[in-house]
């Protein structure tokens, strides 16, 4: 029985480039976007949580995030998960409430986040090229029960795939570089 799965293949891809989106979405580019909490764990009740479990993330302004803790017990806890995340941001506690305020970005911070933009890039593709590989040796695998024409056909689709769907990373990045360089 044939291993090649076309749609498979395209679901693992698209699932890579998706998860980069996610990825580039959590970089500050100086404008306030409620994404950039979501990589954020807070340590409440006993377990690791997404902030967004335990608090509402809004952004009123331009350059201000607000944060709003369900639970008062929970500020603290919150308040040090998002200082300790390492994405420049001073938590200022209002009761239940903490803001923070979105500072301009210095020319040195834009390229390193630049730099770190064309890393998740890079890490995307390497996981499309997997999947193409993966794809490749089930082709292989098949050669004998498929034939040789069949083969090069379903290696022409895959190779189709993965530059589709490396263009898809490409130009999110070069959007998102831009994004964070012109602003």
């Amino acid at each position: 029985m044939p291993q090649y799965d076309k749609a498979d293949l395209e679901r693992r891809m698209q699932g890579a480039v998706t998860s980069y989106k996610g990825d580039l979405a959590g970089l500050r580019t100086g404008r306030a976007n409620v994404t950039l909490l979501d990589p954020v764990t807070v340590e409440v009740y006993g377990a690791m949580m997404p902030l967004n479990q335990v608090a509402t993330v809004s952004a009123p302004e331009p350059r201000m995030l607000s944060v709003q803790v369900w639970d008062k017990s929970n500020v603290t806890p919150v308040e040090k998960a998002i200082g300790s995340a390492g994405l420049g941001l001073n938590p200022i506690s209002d009761g239940q409430l903490i803001r923070l305020p979105i500072p301009d970005l210095t020319e040195e911070r834009r390229k390193e986040l630049a730099k770190l933009a064309s890393s998740y890039a890079e890490k995307a593709r390497i996981a499309i090229r997997n999947v193409r590989r993966d794809g490749m040796d089930m082709i292989k695998a098949d050669e004998k029960e498929i034939g040789e024409d069949e083969a090069k056909r379903f290696s022409a689709e895959v190779q189709k795939l993965t530059d589709d769907h490396i263009t898809q990373v490409d130009e999110a990045s070069a959007a998102k570089e831009k994004e964070i360089l012109t602003q």
